[in-house]
């Protein structure tokens, strides 16, 4: 059985038992959280969150990309967010490789040259949470009365540490 027929099957009793269908569209507490897609994150549990509170924004590192833009641009502008929490994480597989790395590995394993692709790791976990929050802060998307944080959660004890408040 594959994982995507076990999703079936175990979402039928989470669908019978479903009592959210009447939230609004609009996030409850009105906050984008922008995160990693790490396995060991449950963002939602350790920040004290239900459904219909929030927009979780989830991809490698938690970091600033152009497509995480896009989504808070997205969770401001037409769905009423207006704050925005940025929460990278200890022992990130983004502090375990560079560009080049990934990119021979992708020539080696593929075939495929990837030029110049950033796939944007980083070398200190402290700094890119600051980095991410002035990217955030500077790009002319994101209106400067727009509260922004920064955060890293450690995955072995659950705790988040303030890092910067923009």
């Amino acid at each position: 059985m594959s994982n995507f027929d076990e999703f079936l099957s175990a979402n039928q009793p989470y669908a019978e038992a479903f009592e959210h269908g009447h939230l609004p569209m609009p996030p409850g507490r009105q906050v984008a959280v922008l995160t990693c897609m790490d396995a060991r994150l449950h963002p939602e549990k350790f920040l004290g969150l239900d459904i219909g509170d929030a927009h979780m924004i989830r991809n490698a590192g938690g970091r600033a990309s152009d497509d995480a833009l896009r989504s808070l641009v997205i969770s401001q502008r037409l769905l009423g967010t207006t704050e925005i929490v940025v929460i990278h994480h200890t022992d990130c597989g983004m502090l375990t490789f560079s560009n080049a790395d990934l990119a021979a590995k992708i020539q080696d394993e593929l075939g495929v040259n990837v030029g110049e692709q950033d796939f944007l790791p980083f070398p200190d976990l402290e700094q890119s949470v600051r980095d991410d929050v002035a990217i955030l802060r500077a790009s002319s998307l994101v209106p400067s009365d727009i509260p922004i944080s920064g955060a890293i959660y450690d995955v072995r004890s659950g705790q988040l540490q303030e890092i910067v408040r923009a």
